[in-house]
């Protein structure tokens, strides 16, 4: 999921348990809508490998996201606006006071999917 704030998700899309978060995070932002410029990507660790970072940079997005801690040469990155990522955290922990979104019990993907939506647009609401 992509989120601008706590209240306004921009974009999300569905995958597999067993697949990596880094190339469904990566397909999410070639379907982000237009941004306006340098706008910081904040991201988790598990986004933090070159591509995803060289994707958002081309992108025209500021990735912030910490660099593992056993990497060779780390970057610098700005840690007051990484404290932000608790926001689309606070995000997750609503939706899933959904009691159908964290037991999912839909079976096929298109009515999660509805729900998810139907849930974003009531979050965003409040």
């Amino acid at each position: 999921m992509a989120a601008a704030d706590s209240r306004c998700a921009l974009a999300f899309s569905l995958s597999p348990g067993q697949a990596g978060d880094a190339p469904a995070g990566r397909a999410l932002l070639h379907a982000l809508p237009p941004l306006p410029a340098r706008c910081h990507l904040v991201m988790d660790r598990a986004y933090e490998g070159n591509e995803t970072r060289q994707l958002a940079l081309d992108l025209g997005l500021d990735p912030v996201v910490p660099p593992h801690p056993l990497r060779a040469q780390p970057w610098a990155y700005n840690t007051e606006i990484y404290k932000r990522r608790n926001e689309i955290e606070r995000l997750f922990r609503r939706l899933k006071g959904f009691r159908r979104i964290f037991s999912r019990f839909d079976k096929l993907d298109v009515m999660f999917a509805a729900f998810i939506h139907f849930a974003l647009i009531v979050e965003s609401l409040r």
